[in-house]
């Protein structure tokens, strides 16, 4: 039997959104507010969420454990294995001390806490979005924070903040192909406006990490490398968004960005190095310049070989990536499983979509080309190279599932939660709450890609979600239907640092465990602020000239 979904079941749309938004209500300040561990918290935003699907919105109870089920399978793959195996690699370096060497390798760049974030949180983190997106950045890059000493705090928030403007063009431009390829955009203009958006926030954003991190007067000591870095990730990002495509613009800019402020530093240094290792004002220790201690130098031979575990799994990551990598993977093995009674058996309505359209619900064992894969090979060809046997590498692989047991729930949780809103329609609710808001549409266009990526953990499952209403009404409106389709890929790299799955990635990543509730109260008020400024930009292409100059028509 077919199900339609309903998106104002109490005919009264107020009413319905406030009803919607129940689950994510719940969870979040579960999470936030009453100190709940994660898995708890998850657990009772999907309780929740499945009774409001099924008393409120007429979803049928046994689609409702389906839709629920798909999620959390996804959470396990491809998310929860691109996790447990970066901890994995991160666990091989800690023991056997060659990531002692690679910090102390990287505070031979530079000794300044701020540079270090720069270098590592934006453009490193950059890299990894570009070749892998998914949660990969975030794991790698606060893996690497913790491990220089940074606070658990501000490894896992800085890394959240700083995974931000490369997102619409993560995994090879997987959101923008995506957004293209499911509501009949032209790739190369969607791509050409989003490149005349988050070039802006390239450039803000590394200064707004290091305010969030150090302060606006530590900030300000060393604005001539933030500018380097983030005008070296903004100018590429534009000009191959504009004139190649979306698939390498963030590994392109990474690059640069890298390369720019590396070779900056060796001209510059900074008068006062900053040493402390916590957010400014949040831990005793926060705020403290001082002089550093001299990093430990070690042979040319021993820094190769402690890096190498890392550039064996950026060159695995990257290759992982790529579509014809992919492609021959599936091919080899990538079995589909249609999730009986549910595959095909619930329909979009109006006005989301054109015509009732049916939803696929198919689950896809992508084992061999998940990147999770990737870095797993990679952890264990480098662990082989760092000298472990095979019995050893086993046992580091089950003492770090071990390790991981209850953020892994916490993903496969989080995940179904964000699934079944998905297929009961909830999100669909929020996102017409939004798209009735008339002149004031491209402001609230924007935050609706906000929370597309708050609730689902992704800008492409966003851009799926959304992408067609965005284009719908904006014609509707006179507006660019390219405008909107961009504002919903820039407004949700914003709402990467909320989602709940990047949380929990961060939490693990760093070991702080039992501490999203942390982490989320942090990020928060950052998020809505940098969505809200996407907001005002997209609202200014929209009306007021010369920004109007920038739309792609």
């Amino acid at each position: 039997m077919v199900w339609q979904q309903v998106y104002d079941p109490f005919h009264s749309m107020t009413l319905s959104t406030l009803v919607a938004v129940i689950p994510v209500a719940v969870m979040l300040i579960g999470l936030g507010f009453l100190h709940l561990k994660a898995h708890i918290a998850a657990a009772a935003g999907l309780v929740a969420a499945l009774a409001i699907a099924v008393f409120a919105f007429g979803m049928p109870a046994g689609m409702a454990g389906r839709a629920a089920l798909l999620g959390g399978l996804t959470g396990l793959l491809p998310i929860g294995w691109i996790v447990l195996n970066i901890i994995f690699l991160h666990q091989l370096t800690e023991q056997n001390g060659s990531f002692q060497v690679l910090q102390d390798s990287i505070a031979g760049i530079t000794q300044d806490r701020r540079l270090q974030l720069l270098l590592i949180a934006f453009a490193f983190g950059a890299f990894f979005e570009g070749a892998a997106g998914f949660g990969t950045p975030v794991a790698v890059t606060a893996a690497i924070l913790i491990g220089l000493g940074f606070s658990p705090l501000a490894a896992s928030g800085l890394s959240l903040i700083a995974n931000t403007a490369p997102v619409a063009f993560g995994a090879l431009g997987t959101p923008v192909i995506t957004l293209a390829k499911v509501h009949g955009y032209d790739v190369l203009e969607v791509s050409a406006m989003i490149g005349r958006q988050l070039p802006f926030f390239s450039v803000l954003v590394p200064f707004w990490l290091i305010w969030a991190f150090a302060g606006r007067k530590a900030m300000m000591e060393i604005w001539p490398a933030i500018l380097v870095t983030g005008v070296a990730f903004a100018v590429p990002q534009f000009l191959v968004s504009n004139y190649m495509g979306p698939e390498l613009v963030d590994v392109i800019a990474a690059i640069c960005s890298m390369v720019a402020l590396v070779g900056f530093l060796r001209v510059w240094q900074p008068k006062t190095i900053w040493t402390s290792v916590s957010l400014k004002g949040r831990e005793k220790d926060g705020g403290v310049a001082s002089q550093p201690v001299a990093p430990r130098q070690h042979s040319t031979a021993a820094v190769v070989k402690a890096w190498t575990p890392w550039v064996i799994l950026t060159v695995f990551v990257f290759v992982w990536g790529l579509p014809a990598t992919k492609t021959y993977l599936n091919g080899l093995f990538a079995p589909k499983f249609p999730i009986e009674g549910l595959h095909k058996l619930i329909e979009k309505m109006p006005p989301v979509v054109l015509k009732p359209t049916a939803e696929g619900a198919e689950y896809v064992l992508g084992l061999l080309s998940a990147t999770g894969t990737g870095i797993f090979v990679a952890a264990v060809i480098g662990g082989l190279v760092m000298g472990y046997g095979l019995p050893s590498l086993l046992k580091h692989f089950f003492r770090t599932l071990w390790l991981v047991r209850y953020s892994l729930l916490t993903i496969v949780l989080m995940l179904a939660l964000g699934t079944l809103t998905r297929y009961s329609g909830l999100d669909t609710t929020l996102g017409l709450a939004f798209a009735s808001t008339g002149v004031f549409y491209p402001f609230f266009g924007t935050l609706m890609g906000w929370l597309g990526v708050a609730l689902t953990g992704s800008d492409t499952a966003s851009n799926v979600l959304f992408g067609g209403m965005q284009k719908v009404a904006a014609e509707q409106l006179g507006l660019s239907g390219n405008l909107m389709g961009a504002a919903n890929s820039s407004g949700g790299v914003m709402g990467k640092m909320i989602d709940a799955q990047s949380i929990v990635v961060a939490s693990t990543a760093t070991r702080w465990f039992n501490h999203e509730g942390d982490i989320l109260r942090y990020v928060f008020v950052h998020s809505i602020v940098l969505a809200c400024l996407v907001g005002v930009l997209v609202t200014l292409q929209a009306y007021v000239w010369p920004f109007t100059l920038m739309v792609v028509h």
